[in-house]
């Protein structure tokens, strides 16, 4: 590690003033980004700790809209039953002190390609609350490790509709339990959405051709016959773009069982 200045503000306009510093970068759970400090593959000069925020934790669910607090574990998460298909994703998550430490917030801000929420905020058509906006999920991802936020600007909520059927189903990689593919399905007011983690050079993405179809019929033979280009697929050593195509194909079709 490497000296660096900590800061646990105990509001939320605190927390936003001191990321306005240049070199400050927020601390949700850490999950990733004390890894990632410690090979040092990231160096801020100051860490801004969210940790002590209580208006950024907690769930509630109102009119067909879970909201989560965006200092809310994977573990509380898992917990509640207003989202079935939401509460088994996140029970999926790493192991016990990941789902314990880690946040929604923390996971969708960082926006790695293989993880799970991602996934289901794009497959659930969520709305990501900022302190200074809302930002529907469709505009929310913009890359690998990108999204839109502003450099002081910090995820407090996350609305998740609550659909009439949704599940989601990953192929894990052993050692990390990331997804090398995860697919949510989610049917509702809203139509049909497939979204699709772990695939792509591009991160997150939704799957506009499993969507039509399962729109026209949804059920697993719906997919039959459909296949998803490879063009930015992931090749890696755990598996080409063919490979993950396939994944797709099969994931998409065991989440809508799983939806019934």
């Amino acid at each position: 590690m490497y000296d660096f200045d900590f800061e646990r503000p105990a509001t939320l306009a605190d927390a936003v003033a001191a990321l306005k510093d240049e070199g400050a970068t927020a601390l949700a759970g850490g999950q990733t980004l004390i890894p990632t400090l410690k090979q040092r593959l990231a160096m801020p000069e100051r860490l801004v700790s969210l940790a002590a925020l209580d208006e950024l934790k907690g769930l509630s669910a109102s009119g067909g809209v879970l909201t989560v607090g965006a200092a809310t574990t994977h573990a509380q998460v898992a917990g509640q039953t207003d989202y079935p298909a939401l509460a088994a994703l996140a029970a999926g998550i790493g192991d016990p002190h990941v789902r314990n430490r880690g946040t929604i917030g923390g996971s969708l801000a960082n926006n790695d390609p293989s993880a799970c929420y991602p996934a289901a905020a794009l497959g659930s058509g969520a709305t990501i609350v900022t302190n200074a906006r809302e930002i529907p999920a469709d505009e929310f991802f913009s890359g690998l490790f990108e999204t839109a936020l502003e450099d002081d600007e910090i995820i407090t909520a996350v609305r998740f509709p609550i659909p009439d059927a949704a599940a989601y189903v990953k192929f894990e990689q052993p050692a990390s339990r990331f997804a090398l593919v995860g697919v949510f399905v989610s049917k509702g007011s809203g139509g049909v959405r497939v979204a699709v983690t772990g695939a792509s050079e591009e991160g997150v993405f939704r799957w506009a051709d499993g969507e039509a179809a399962l729109s026209a019929d949804f059920s697993p033979e719906a997919l039959d016959g459909l296949s998803v280009s490879t063009g930015d697929l992931i090749g890696d050593v755990h598996g080409g773009p063919d490979y993950r195509a396939h994944l797709i194909g099969v994931l998409a079709k065991r989440a809508v069982m799983a939806a019934g």
